[in-house]
Parts: structure tokens; sequence; C-alpha cells
């Protein structure tokens, strides 16, 4: 049977955007910065409308205009607006993109973003003319001296095995950097009060969201591991005291999230880090048989870093230099140059266009083979970072793809399931303001839905992240940082950003390689980029290894398809998220002009806002 790619990154849902109605700019300049007030209750008109909106599915991109500042969002609407709120109020970009961020994990209840999990964040100071990135990625336990041995996996035979294979075990806890970057990107870039930053998300906690049909199917597919535990039982029942979970149409409160998040924004990340959170965290985890200590929390740290760059026709594309994502990113777009693809058609037209692109994002995966292997199937083409951003390296590895070298072909089976079953549980959130900084960051939790452990400790989620990179984390060294895949970036011409952008999902690669092509190339809008059909991450069958393509039902002709030369699958767009779709969001900026046109995805409850 296929390999399942995709698994849904939970979001509530959406279907329209507004712009907001533009206010005066508010000058932070003076002592008016700390009189700013986030707070839902000073804008509740909009704060209702886009609640209203979490439980709606779009079927288009959300789309806005303007020139003061805008922001989007890959899952969220509320998020969205909430980010757009500080830009009214003064702040600037990265305050938006913070506040979307810290919004959306109390929106979806810690599932499929955490506030101990991971960000990466790319950032261009207008100011300066400079591109920063900021590493808040997994540290692996410096006491886990035996990677291979912890107990889990994922699988996508069937919901049991989506839910997490093995007994829940602490061992597969890793040390998330989500607060601790965002206090340090706060520290060196932010404008409004740290603890405004948190405002919408405490409010959130605090007053409750209806419990959407969405979000009580997640609670029962996870009923068995959310009931595991006192506290995490707690958090998720009704409250009748019958010892249900909550169902569609209650009130989801987070009351001791609300405190955990207010002691944050009065104390800093140190509540979480080496603070009264940390020492119940560690407890929690220790109690599953996890070797997590004090010490790992301590440690850790935010790394800031120099962007990759690297020129593809016009334009120059920065991206984190940090883990796999970037590389993979710049890669692909060079191979689609090499391949010839750009001279086909577009992929939505073309069969030989398709298949083209189909086998050039496959080569994200080499990294999954063994490298003896890579080696032989590939003698001449350098899998450094650095070679990767050559395009005469492209070339050479274009030249091997066509010859028919996959690198599904030659993985071994642990390794193609790894590539294939990776859980990329996420959001994205983009932001620009009228100075022109811009801000692209995803974060996630990274398992599915809380993760088979369900450990919640003072409202706040902590996955089972190891559980299925076993493989990856035997490949550093105890408390090192784990690489990440995500792929964010921005685009400038001629010295000026031109784009921000994120992407997420089991398909993230498939979608920015798309989504870059459809701007960059072809000179599509945001919006038309993004409703552009698209084509997912591939299934494989595990005992053949033959790939098959999956696309959005009837959004690709039949013609197209048989001429690509790969057997294909349709899915209906409204079950996507469960079918290796990726999510890109994207804002555009003119460098004469201003002018800002922010787009979101167009098959969930995302946002796309701007003033």
């Amino acid at each position: 049977m296929a390999r399942r790619l995709a698994v849904a990154a939970l979001g509530l849902a959406l279907i329209g955007t507004s712009i907001a109605q533009p206010r005066p700019p508010v000058s932070l300049a003076s002592d008016e910065a700390a009189q700013v007030d986030l707070s839902p209750t000073t804008w509740r008109s909009a704060y209702d409308e886009y609640l209203a909106r979490q439980q709606f599915d779009r079927d288009h991109a959300g789309s806005a205009r303007g020139s003061h500042g805008a922001v989007t969002v890959a899952y969220n609407a509320l998020a969205g607006r909430a980010g757009l709120e500080a830009l009214h109020r003064g702040g600037n970009a990265m305050d938006a993109a913070l506040v979307a961020a810290l919004t959306q994990v109390a929106l979806t209840g810690g599932a499929p973003v955490s506030y101990f999990g991971i960000v990466s964040l790319i950032y261009y100071d207008a100011a300066t003319g400079t591109i920063h990135t900021l590493d808040g990625g997994w540290n692996s336990v410096l006491g886990e001296d035996d990677p291979l041995s912890i107990p889990g996996g994922v699988g996508f035979g069937s919901d049991d095995a989506l839910r997490g294979i093995g007994e829940p075990s602490g061992r597969t806890a890793l040390v998330g950097g989500f607060l601790r970057a965002v206090e340090a990107a706060h520290q060196r870039f932010g404008s409004v009060p740290f603890a405004e930053l948190f405002a919408p998300a405490i409010h959130v906690a605090e007053e409750g969201i209806p419990v959407s049909e969405k979000f009580a199917g997640y609670l029962d597919f996870r009923a068995e591991d959310l009931k595991r535990l006192d506290e995490t039982r707690r958090v998720f029942a009704r409250p009748d005291g019958s010892g249900d979970l909550l169902r569609a149409g209650d009130t989801f409160r987070q009351p001791a999230l609300a405190e955990t998040l207010r002691a944050v924004a009065r104390g800093g990340a140190d509540h979480l880090y080496d603070g009264p959170w940390s020492e119940r965290a560690v407890a929690a985890i220790q109690r599953d048989g996890g070797k997590m200590t004090l010490e790992d929390l301590r440690r850790y740290t935010a790394v800031w870093g120099e962007p990759l760059r690297a020129t593809i026709g016009p334009f120059e594309i920065a991206v984190p230099a940090a883990g796999d994502g970037g590389v993979n990113l710049i890669e692909a777009q060079l191979l689609a140059r090499a391949s010839g693809m750009l001279d086909d058609g577009h992929w939505t037209r073309s069969g030989v266009a398709l298949r083209k692109a189909h086998d050039v994002t496959q080569a994200a995966f080499l990294g999954f083979l063994p490298e003896a292997t890579r080696a032989n199937l590939f003698p001449g083409v350098d899998f450094s970072p650095t070679g990767r951003l050559r395009p005469a390296n492209a070339e050479r590895l274009w030249k091997a793809l066509e010859a028919g070298r996959s690198p599904f072909r030659f993985a071994v089976p642990e390794a193609l399931d790894e590539a294939l079953s990776e859980p990329r549980h996420s959001d994205d959130v983009v932001a620009v303001d009228r100075q022109g900084n811009m801000v692209a960051l995803t974060h996630t939790i990274n398992c599915v839905l809380w993760g088979r452990t369900a450990i919640v400790v003072d409202g706040i989620t902590i996955g089972d992240p190891a559980s299925f990179q076993q493989r990856q984390l035997a490949l550093i060294e105890p408390g090192e940082r784990l690489p990440g895949p995500t792929e964010e970036g921005i685009v400038l011409r001629d010295g000026q950003p031109v784009l921000a952008f994120a992407s997420m999902g089991s398909g993230l690669h498939q979608r920015t390689f798309q989504g870059l092509l459809n701007v960059l190339h072809y000179g599509m809008s945001v919006r038309q980029a993004i409703d552009t059909a698209d084509f997912f991450m591939p299934e494989t069958d595990p005992r053949s290894f033959r790939l098959r393509m999956t696309v959005p039902t009837g959004r690709f002709p039949r013609q197209v398809l048989e001429q690509s030369g790969y057997a294909w699958r349709e899915h209906d767009p409204a079950q996507a998220r469960f079918a290796g779709e990726g999510i890109w969001v994207a804002i555009s900026r003119d460098p004469a002009t201003g002018e800002l046109e922010a787009a979101s995805h167009n098959r969930n409850n995302s946002a796309a806002v701007a003033w």
C-alpha cells in the first residue's frame, strides 16, 4: 500500500480575508512605547470577526494590499490579525511576526506548534540593508548517548501507526528553543514592550475559543494519549467532571497556560529555561523515562547567523544557513534551470515540465542516502552545502537524475521511511512594515498532534520529535543542535528586497519550489502563485520504491498528467493536508512605491491582512 506522506497541520480554518481599515501610524520613539496595549479588549470588533473566521476553510488564497504593513499566516486567521494590530499600534515587522506566532500556539492548544517547540527565522533590517537569521531549533539531550535505541516511530498505514509506534517514552523529548528565540529576536529588533507580545495569546487562553469540528476531531484522534496523564487530561477535558474530552461547540480555555505566559511576559524566557517551569518539565519527562536534565535547558541558546545567498537569474535569494532547508531550496531553483524545464512551458500545461519538476524536487531526499551510495551514484557531484549552491554542480546532478538515478530507487528502507514519514506540523508567519523591514518564520512542534507522550506542563505542550529522528540524532553529538528542514527566505533584486516567504507541511519543498518559480520566472503575483495548481509530495510503494505523483482533484489536465510518465493520484482539495500538500505564504514589496501584497494559503483557515 502507498505510504501516505502528509499529516494535517492543525488549523481551524477561514473563508475570506478583508483588508483592515487604515489608521494613522504610531511612533514609538517616545514614552508612547510603554503605553502600547495589544490586548484584544482594545480591538474587540476585529478580534471577534477573525475569531469567527477560524471556523472555515478557504478555497482560494487570501490576499491583501497596503503600504503601511502586512502580515500573512499559514494557519489561524486571528493570529495574522493580531500581528497586524501590532503594526497598527506602531510596532514593526518583528513585533508583528512574534505576536502572530505566539498567538498561533494558543489558538491550536499546542498541537501542531508549541511554546517548547522550534523556530527558524530570517529578518531583513531596512535601516542597515542587512539580513540576519535566527536558529531556535532542537538541541539533543546531553545524557542521551544511544539515540538509535530511542523508542517510537510514525507510520502512515493506519490511524494507530500515525498516532505513534510503541509505548510513550520521555526519551523522545528534545530541547526546543521557540521562546528563547522569541526573546532574542525581540531584544535585537523589537520595538513594543516585550510583555505586549503575549497579550493576544493570553487573552485567547483565558477567555477561551470555540472548539471547531476539526479540533474536536484531533482530540478524538489523540484521545487515549491525552487522557494518559492527569495534567494533560485536565487541559482538554470538558468542565462537567465527566472526564470526556472537549467536543465541537464547547469553549476551550487554558487558564494554566495564561498564567505561564504572564510569567514569561514579566520575567522573560528564563521562566522556561532556568526557572519553575523547567523544573516541572524535566520532572515530567523523567517520569516517562527521559534523560533530560535542568542543565539541558539552562545551556540552550538561540543562535544568530548570516544567511546563505545565491544568485538565481536577476534575483538573489537569502535563506537560513542552519539546517538543510535553505540549501535544498536554492539547489532546486538551480536544477530547474539545469533541467531545461523553464523552456518546456508551465508544469500545469506541459507533461514534460511536470515530470522534470517532479524529478527536480526529489533531489532534496539525497541527504537520506548513505554517503558511500551517493558517491557511487553521483560521481563528480559535490554534496557539501557550498557545492550544492553552484550552477555547474546542479548541471552535473541533473544529468544523473535525468539518467534515472532517483534517490528513492537506492534508499535503504529505514532511510526511505524517515524521508517520507517525517511529521511537519507547523505554522508560518511573514510580516513586512512600512519601513521595509521583513520577517519570515516557521515554527513547529515537529511531531503528530501533541505527540505520543502528550505531556503538558503548566499549559505548555512537550512533543515527541525524537521518536522518528533517531538516525539524525545519531549523526550529532549529545547536546548539539539538530539540523532542520524548513524553507523560508527573502528575495532581492538590484539589492532591494522584493519578496519574503515561508513554507510548511510535508510537501513544503515542492510548494516552495513552485511558488518561487511562479513569482520569479513566470511573473505571477503572490496570490496568483498560490492559486495556481500545485503538485504535492509524492507517494511511494515501499516494496517497489515506485513513485506516484499526488495532485489536487481536477486542477491538472489529464493529458498533462499522462504525458508526465508518472503514475498519479488525485486528492480532494479539502483533504489536501492528508495528501502531502505543502503550504507557501508570501509578501511582495515594490521598492519604488512601497506597495505590499500579502497572500496566504488557499485550503485552510489562513489569512493575509494589510493596511
